[in-house]
């Protein structure tokens, strides 16, 4: 008998970690809305509007709220503290990412004739290496909860107009590209370029200082940097490394 036994709790472990917790299921993990633990880091949440590599709202984001554990957010709250010091704050543009979100990713790069947001988004680009060159995978460490995307902006910011759907695009490193308020990063965010990698020699003068004080500031509030993003950071002890959740983004963490 106790083989037997010990079959189905080898069975049910791995039933356990295929499962992709629900909404239900996620109440008690400890996710909260960045806005009710550091208020002033601004969001621009990218996902829940048009102005996206998709060019539509993209599945899972109900609301334009920055999601994430506890633990992340804390950490934010953190290097928001240090940043302000010194007259900037952090601004998210994505945050917790529900693997439905994922998924549409993943369609969309599959649908090869969709191309209309490439001028801006990956101009050098050919859709069809979306996979093979990283930009696009199946899965996303944003699911589990700690990662985040941010850049910073320069105190007290400036007015950033509104993504008109259909106007002209500019290439994402292009000097004239889209006006974000963030200061020179040297591409804008989602831009699938090798320019976006964050130590990329190409990259010289203020936007270089802005990459690495970003970088500097989130590494000793405890995060990572993706090295081909510079806006990506992931929490160095995320609290559900293997777990990727997909109940959807929507104005309060209520967790």
């Amino acid at each position: 008998m106790p083989i037997f036994r010990a079959l189905a709790a080898v069975t049910l472990a791995a039933a356990t970690a295929l499962a992709v917790p629900s909404a239900a299921q996620a109440t008690s993990t400890g996710f909260v809305a960045l806005a009710d633990v550091a208020p002033s880091i601004l969001q621009d949440m990218r996902y829940a509007t048009q102005h996206n590599f998709v060019g539509r709202r993209v599945d899972g984001y109900l609301a334009p709220s920055c999601l994430l554990t506890r633990q992340a957010a804390d950490g934010l709250r953190k290097a928001q503290h240090e940043l302000r010091k010194q007259g900037y704050t952090l601004k998210v543009y994505d945050c917790y990412r529900p693997q439905r979100a994922v998924d549409h990713f993943v369609r969309w790069a599959k649908d090869l004739a969709d191309e209309k947001m490439k001028a801006e988004f990956y101009p050098n680009v050919a859709k069809d290496r979306l996979f093979a060159d990283g930009y696009i995978a199946e899965k996303s460490g944003h699911s589990r909860g700690s990662t985040m995307d941010l850049t910073i902006v320069k105190l007290p910011p400036r007015f950033q107009r509104p993504y008109f759907p259909g106007e002209p695009l500019e290439p994402c490193f292009a000097p004239r590209r889209f006006p974000d308020n963030t200061v020179d990063m040297g591409t804008g965010y989602d831009c699938f370029d090798p320019l976006a990698h964050t130590d990329n020699p190409a990259i010289t003068g203020v936007a270089r200082e802005h990459r690495q004080l970003l970088k500097t500031t989130m590494a000793a509030a405890g995060f990572r940097n993706l090295p081909e993003e510079w806006w990506h950071f992931t929490l160095n002890d995320e609290p559900f490394p293997d777990t990727y959740f997909d109940f959807p983004v929507t104005r309060h963490a209520s967790r």
